[in-house]
């Protein structure tokens, strides 16, 4: 008989991971988890009302499918299971998320993942269109 754990690790100011271990001994599964998470860590954008610079419906893995959108100052995070705790962990305070198609928390938390990585600042936007940001936003 093993365990398998699911850790999330975050420093609350744009960077989170998400690990997963088996083990015969529960302390020992979380403990190599949380390495794996701290080894897939990844930066994540954060605009000023600390929620998402846009919205993103993703596809993970075994069916589910994550939307991320953002939220207005003084909203919170609303939103369930593994997203919820990626969110906070990431430093998000203003978002709406929505799992879509599993309960497996460990599908979701790495969708939820996935979704993060797909957005972009409109900085970033900018270099990619070759643009400054005055032309980009029209102003």
């Amino acid at each position: 008989m093993s365990f398998r754990a699911t850790v999330v690790v975050g420093d609350g100011k744009g960077k989170v991971g998400v690990g997963c271990a088996k083990a015969k001994e529960v302390q020992v599964a979380v403990t190599k988890a949380a390495s794996d998470a701290r080894k897939r860590a990844i930066s994540v954008p954060l605009t000023k009302h600390q929620s998402f610079p846009h919205r993103v419906t993703v596809k993970g893995n075994g069916g589910a499918q994550v939307m991320l959108r953002p939220a207005g100052p003084g909203t919170g995070v609303i939103a369930g299971g593994g997203c919820r705790t990626v969110l906070e962990l990431a430093g998000y305070k203003n978002v709406f998320a929505k799992q879509i198609g599993s309960n497996n928390p460990l599908n979701n938390c790495r969708a939820t993942l996935k979704g993060l990585k797909e957005m972009k600042t409109f900085k970033q936007t900018a270099i990619d269109r070759d643009m400054t940001m005055e032309e980009l936003l029209g102003v």
